[in-house]
Parts: structure tokens; C-alpha cells; sequence
């Protein structure tokens, strides 16, 4: 087993908890000879996803981790131990994530980020998993329940359409996982069951940081054209893993989603970057008298439509495609004014190199969201970049209420839900943010 020796006081960030070894923190790497060499150079000894052993400049060991010469992140830990990685390994680690989803979520019922990578302690694997059915079939049907004014719910479905299919969307963002995706995907079936299809969207950027080409394939059964009809918090919505973001829905926003209905019964809604609608559709349904999503996608757009009329709303959804800095000025020339507006814009930077400028971003589009808020209104914001902290995010929101000449009051504030769990020491983990602020 080969090892990498750390440079002088780097092992400290690692052994509070956090899983990665970037490229300039090690010191040498010792091969199967035992002769220590000196990096860069021994960084080429290293085979991209190979297992090495991790150590202090003072040989402390920290533990085991997949390497890979190629990217900035040269190791992944996954083990304190000299543990093995066979199907056993990857059985395990799955039956844990699953057993602590049950705290939280009714696997027979709803839909769950089943693995958060490091979180997980299995690095730079995702796996979304979806129980519903086919939206061909179940939006005639739920669309004319509507019209009737019936309560949809999971039993009802159940009864009508037979029991919910279950459909996986995975991603392999790491090379060490990559290498070893067969045995994963055959330890997955064998923990959760078979399943009706299983969808890689490894269509990231990430992969190509890792040297990986991005793939993007239902790489076994079937996926339903059209996509799928899911229950979040009761509401049904459509998700498609094939042709949808990234995994096919944002599971990590269900919590606040429900935070955020709470103060849109009978307001004037503005849902910003609103993707396929669940914070709109949740206003909506809380009793909004008005909602307006607006999103750069016209195809996002389009999903919105359908979600509204899955959920009996479209008199009171509206959409309208744009930029979100030059819609938020287009409303500000029109002197438009909301009740409530919810920003939700996608990351607008990966790494900390760049915070700056998405801290300008950021604190353009809340100051301009605050001056078209009426005054008691409320501002829902959003940010889902790793690297903009909850303090440099609190921050922002008072420098942009500072310049907007508002005062706030801090309602609320939530993170990721908890199937995207959090784990202590490695602070990326923590990276959905979200604060309900009142205007005075």
C-alpha cells in the first residue's frame, strides 16, 4: 500500500474531520519500495483511484483514502482504519445511509437524497432516489381529481395507479468511486431491491476536474418519458433525472420550501430562479393570491406550468423568462411591489478564489429585491455556494439591507434538509443557507 506523508502541521484540518488532501499539503509519497519521493514527483507515482494510506509528517496515520494524481483534491478519505473496499465495504456503507434516512423520511412513501458523498463517507458519490410514477400517467389523472376538488395524497395514487415505482439517479463525481461504479451499483441493488431504472447524470464539472468524462445515460431499466409524478410534503410534482438540473429535483430545499408557505397565505408572490416551481407551487398552495416565477430556463418554464396544474394553481401562477439581475431591474423601473419574494439563484461560485465577485452577486439581487418589497414584506434568499459561509452570507444580507436603507427582522433561518446531512469538520458539507427576513 503506498502512502502519502503530509507536510509539517497539515494534519490537523484532517483528523477534526475533513476528507480531503489537496495537492500542495503533501510532502511525499512512499512507494512499494519504501523510499520516500518528494513531490511533485512522487505525486507520479500514484495510480488515479488507487487506495494509499494517509500520515503525518511525523508518521501519525490519519486514514485511508482514494487517490488521484490528477486532481487539486490528490486524496479522499473514507476510513480512520486500514479499512478494505470490496462489495461488503460499499454494502455497509449504503445499509448505514439508508438506516439514517429512516429518522427522518418514509422510504415507502417519499423521495430522498439516499447519499451525500463525503457526508456519507463515500466520497463523490450522489444518489437520489424517487418513488412515484409515470407523469403520462399519473397528471390526467391527479388534473381531473383537481377539478374536483379533491385532496390528493399518496394513498389515493396508490389505489388509482398501483403501488409507486422507484427510479435512482446517481453520479460518480469522484475517480476512486468511478473506477469501482459496477460494484457499487451491485451493492446497491442488493441493499435496496431492484428499482425501475437507474439514471447517471455525471454530467458535472466536477468530473472533469477528476479527469473523468462526463456522462449523462440510463445505464440500466427504464425511465419513464415525460418524467415522473413524486410527492414532496404532499404536493405532487413532476421530476425528470433524464432531462431535468443535475439529479432531476432539488430534494435539498423540501424544509424550506414549507418555511417559506408560511407567509404567503393571501400575498403577492415573486419567486426568483425558480427551476420547476416548488417554492411557487408551495405559495401557491399555501394560499398566495398571486404568484410570478421567473427563471432563465424556458424549459424549467415549462415545468412550472405543469406543476401548477398538477396542483390545481395555474389561475394564480404565472411565469416569465429572464436573467435574474435584469428581470429584478425591469421590475424596479416598473416600480413593481411584492409581498414576498424568494431568491433562490444557483451557485454563483465553486470555490473560494471567486467569492468576492459572488458576494457582489449575491448582494445585488437582495438589495434590489428589498427595494420591491412593500414594507412588512418578506424576503426569502437563498444560497447554495459551499464557499459563501453563513456568516459571509448574513453579512451580505446586512450590507445589502444597509444600502437598500431597510431594517430587518431575522425570522427564520434553515439549511439543507436532512437527507443532505452535515457533517462536522468538513464544511462543504454545509452549504444550502437560507434566511426569511422581514422588512420594517
Amino acid at each position: 500500500m503506498k502512502r502519502i506523508i503530509l507536510q509539517p502541521g497539515q494534519e490537523h484540518r484532517l483528523l477534526a474531520g475533513h476528507p480531503w488532501v489537496f495537492d500542495n499539503e503533501v510532502k511525499s509519497v512512499v512507494g512499494p519500495d519504501g523510499i520516500p519521493k518528494v513531490c511533485p514527483e512522487g505525486l507520479a507515482i500514484l495510480e488515479p483511484g488507487e487506495l494509499v494510506d494517509v500520515e503525518s509528517s511525523r508518521k501519525t496515520y490519519i486514514g485511508r483514502a482514494f487517490a488521484n494524481p490528477h486532481s487539486k483534491i490528490v486524496a479522499r478519505l473514507f476510513s480512520p482504519s486500514k479499512e478494505g473496499v470490496d462489495k461488503g465495504f460499499f454494502k455497509a456503507r449504503l445499509r448505514n445511509a439508508v438506516e439514517r434516512r429512516r429518522r427522518n423520511y418514509n422510504l415507502e412513501t417519499e423521495s430522498e437524497r439516499l447519499v451525500f458523498a463525503e457526508a456519507d463517507l463515500l466520497p463523490g458519490l450522489i444518489i437520489d432516489r424517487f418513488v412515484g410514477w409515470p407523469a403520462i400517467q399519473a397528471e390526467p389523472y391527479i388534473v381531473e381529481k383537481n377539478k374536483s376538488g379533491q385532496t390528493i395524497h399518496f394513498d389515493m395514487l396508490r389505489d388509482a395507479l398501483g403501488a409507486p415505482g422507484i427510479w435512482l439517479s446517481v453520479q460518480f463525481l469522484s475517480y476512486g468511486l468511478d473506477l469501482r461504479k459496477e460494484l457499487i451499483l451491485s451493492a446497491l441493488e442488493e441493499v435496496i431491491g431492484p428499482v425501475q431504472g437507474i439514471i447517471e447524470r455525471d454530467d458535472s464539472q466536477v468530473r472533469s476536474l477528476e479527469g473523468l468524462p462526463r456522462v449523462s445515460d440510463v445505464v440500466s431499466g427504464t425511465f419513464p418519458e415525460g418524467g415522473i409524478c413524486i410527492l414532496e410534503n404532499g404536493l405532487p410534482f413532476i421530476a425528470d433525472p433524464v432531462e431535468g438540473q443535475k439529479t432531476g429535483h432539488f430534494l435539498d430545499q423540501r424544509d424550506n420550501r414549507l418555511r417559506a408557505a408560511r407567509y404567503t397565505t393571501g400575498k403577492q408572490v415573486l419567486d426568483m430562479c425558480c427551476h420547476t416551481g416548488g417554492f411557487a407551487i408551495h405559495a401557491a398552495r399555501a394560499g398566495a393570491s398571486s404568484v410570478l416565477a421567473a427563471d432563465i430556463s424556458p424549459q424549467a418554464l415549462d415545468m412550472v406550468r405543469r406543476n401548477a396544474l398538477l396542483n390545481g394553481v395555474s389561475d394564480r401562477v404565472s411565469v416569465e423568462a429572464g436573467d435574474v439581475f435584469e428581470l429584478l431591474r425591469s421590475y424596479e423601473r416598473k416600480h413593481s411591489q411584492f409581498d414576498v419574494i424568494i431568491l433562490d439563484p444557483p451557485a454563483f461560485t465553486k470555490s473560494h478564489k471567486a467569492i468576492e465577485g459572488a458576494i457582489r452577486g449575491y448582494k445585488e439581487i437582495n438589495l434590489r429585491a428589498l427595494s420591491l418589497l412593500r414594507r412588512g414584506g418578506v424576503l426569502v434568499t437563498c444560497s447554495c455556494s459551499q464557499a459563501m459561509t453563513e456568516g459571509r452570507f448574513k453579512a451580505m444580507i446586512q450590507d445589502a439591507a444597509m444600502d437598500a436603507e431597510k431594517r430587518l427582522h431575522l425570522l427564520e433561518f434553515g439549511y439543507q434538509a436532512p437527507d443532505h446531512p452535515i457533517l462536522v469538520g468538513y464544511e462543504e458539507s454545509l452549504y444550502l443557507k437560507c434566511g426569511v427576513y422581514q422588512v420594517l
